[in-house]
């Protein structure tokens, strides 16, 4: 799977993405909840659908925070799954938020 160029990244961050920032090879959000179940519950949820598309983020987990990054380490880059992973990340966070 090929990276994407940095103005597709760019592009499809504005046009279809929230909250989302492109820091050299790496999609990051930063994710608050309420409580920390909550949180775990969201990554819960990710990790599953996750493991269902063989892609899994980069994250981090300190109480009710969950900072999330995404990249392909194969092409070194964002890919296409990177993207498609984060728009499924965002739709859990609308149930789990």
């Amino acid at each position: 799977m090929k990276a994407l160029s940095e103005n597709e990244v760019t592009a499809f961050l504005s046009e279809k993405l929230t909250g989302w920032a492109f820091e050299g090879e790496f999609l990051i959000r930063d994710f608050k909840f309420k409580t920390f179940v909550d949180a775990f519950s969201f990554m819960t949820a990710v990790a599953i659908e996750a493991e269902k598309m063989d892609h899994h983020p980069d994250w981090s987990n300190v109480y009710n925070r969950v900072v999330i990054k995404l990249n392909t380490h194969d092409a070194s880059g964002i890919t296409s799954m990177d993207l498609r992973l984060a728009q499924t990340i965002d739709r859990l966070f609308s149930i789990h938020s």
